[in-house]
């Protein structure tokens, strides 16, 4: 099977997306439900029962899909071997966003990519408390859909009066930033939460988002994936593509743009 035939790949982001809505209604049965709450993992990073439920959700539709194809998520790292990272995977973050979900500002997401040779070549972010979804592959383009329709999305080139810069919302350090935004010239930055901030730069709403903190593959993958489809790009610090499929699945720093965002 190759995954990137057109007939295999349009179905299968369709599949994909019904599969990141219903672990989306998971979450939001935990969202509205007050006694649901956080504690620390071994990292010290949160979990809940929403993170938990949207996992099991996910791991059980994408087996019964493909059931070929390995996946690997935060709340279940799979030992792959080195043959296995470097050729097809499903990479997936089922509550991407903790901190936003326990703050309840619902600026979080559930993000299913495909990783193929190191590369996601599909991916899926889904917000539900948002009520809005971004999806595309590699040779369909990237795509979102909210309350007024669906509606292909493209990178913009950034505007004569400055870039709009955005940052984590609940990690990050503002001095670094600050002072790799300096040779950009004016800048007008904005917080977000989880990987949406890599599918504003693709749906033409942003233009940069440098992260100079710690951040894993699941973290990433799926708003990469959307990104690239939008012909934008994701570099390390040193400007060499992000891959994925690493040794213990931890990114460098890197820096998401779009068109002509050098």
């Amino acid at each position: 099977m190759n995954a990137m035939q057109p007939e295999w790949r349009d179905e299968c982001l369709r599949r994909l997306r019904e599969i990141a809505q219903a672990a989306g209604r998971e979450i939001l049965a935990c969202y509205a439900d007050p006694a649901c709450a956080a504690r620390d993992k071994s990292d010290g990073s949160p979990v809940t029962a929403a993170d938990e439920r949207a996992d099991l959700c996910i791991r059980g539709a994408l087996a019964a899909m493909t059931p070929e194809i390995p996946v690997v998520t935060e709340e279940c790292v799979a030992d792959l071997s080195a043959q296995q990272r470097g050729g097809r995977f499903w990479l997936v973050d089922p509550l991407d966003g903790t901190r936003e979900f326990i703050a309840r500002n619902g600026e979080f997401t559930v993000n299913i990519a495909l990783i193929e040779h190191g590369v996601p070549a599909m991916g899926v972010v889904h917000a539900p408390a948002l009520g809005c979804s971004f999806w595309g592959a590699l040779g369909a383009g990237a795509f979102s859909q909210d309350t007024e329709g669906a509606r292909a999305i493209t990178c913009r080139r950034p505007g004569a009066d400055g870039w709009v810069v955005l940052a984590s919302r609940s990690h990050g350090d503002n001095d670094a930033l600050a002072q790799f935004l300096q040779s950009y010239g004016p800048c007008t930055l904005l917080p977000k939460g989880s990987s949406l901030k890599f599918c504003l730069i693709a749906a033409g709403q942003a233009d940069l988002y440098p992260r100079l903190g710690r951040t894993m593959e699941w973290d990433t993958a799926a708003g990469h994936a959307v990104l690239l489809a939008a012909g934008g790009e994701v570099a390390t610090i040193q400007g060499e593509p992000l891959r994925y499929g690493k040794p213990g699945y931890a990114n460098p720093h890197f820096v998401a743009r779009g068109s002509g965002a050098a």
